[in-house]
């Protein structure tokens, strides 16, 4: 446990590239990632990246959610949290981390965390990030978005959080989709001070 760990939840809206992505670059940055996943978050993983993961603490391989992205990892900063496990140490606000993001963020999750409605380890973990005043970054990706998740936004942000929808720009010229995704998560990173070299920042000279 250290000031610089950071806890990463993957919850059950579309944009898991953008997830594996950050615990990508998190630990390539040499940053201990405290990973929990939802059940949902576990059917959008298989859709969209084709992986199969288990959520059991025995069974949780982090080969299988990274995939050939995980070659040269250090994979031991990588600690599973299951999603049920009110006992972890990220359940508790003396437990010291650098700050915590979910990512992807459904509107559910926005929900219970707007209201402290805390069911699942993640939205105690979110929750804990508020009352301690630490750097709680949420990353839906819904669209058109309702009355009722603009308040929820309004009112996370109110408390303390950073709504950070996933929205790729187009001045940095994406030529693939990796590009679009390392937008979102160089932007994600910004938040959490981890230096990084996904984009072109607006000002810079590029290669036009």
């Amino acid at each position: 446990m250290a000031a610089s760990d950071l806890i990463v939840a993957f919850t059950g809206a579309s944009g898991s590239p953008y997830g594996l992505r950050l615990v990508e670059v998190l630990l390539r940055a040499g940053r201990t990632v405290h990973l929990t996943i939802s059940p949902a978050a576990v059917e959008v993983l298989e859709t969209e990246s084709g992986r199969t993961i288990a959520l059991a603490p025995d069974a949780f391989a982090p080969a299988a959610l990274l995939g050939p992205r995980g070659d040269g990892l250090d994979l031991s900063r990588l600690r599973y949290h299951h999603f049920r496990d009110f006992r972890a140490g990220i359940a508790s606000g003396s437990f010291l981390t650098g700050g915590m993001v979910i990512c992807p963020c459904s509107l559910g999750t926005l929900a219970a965390v707007a209201h402290g409605v805390s069911e699942n380890l993640i939205h105690r973990a979110a929750d804990v990030h508020l009352k301690e005043r630490r750097k709680l970054v949420l990353v839906p990706r819904e669209t058109p978005l309702g009355l009722i998740a603009l308040r929820n936004m309004v009112t996370v942000t109110e408390a303390g959080a950073v709504v950070l929808p996933a929205m790729p720009a187009f001045y940095t010229r994406p030529e693939r989709i990796e590009d679009m995704v390392d937008f979102v998560v160089g932007r994600v990173c910004d938040q959490l001070g981890v230096a990084h070299g996904l984009v072109r920042r607006w000002g810079e000279k590029g290669d036009d």
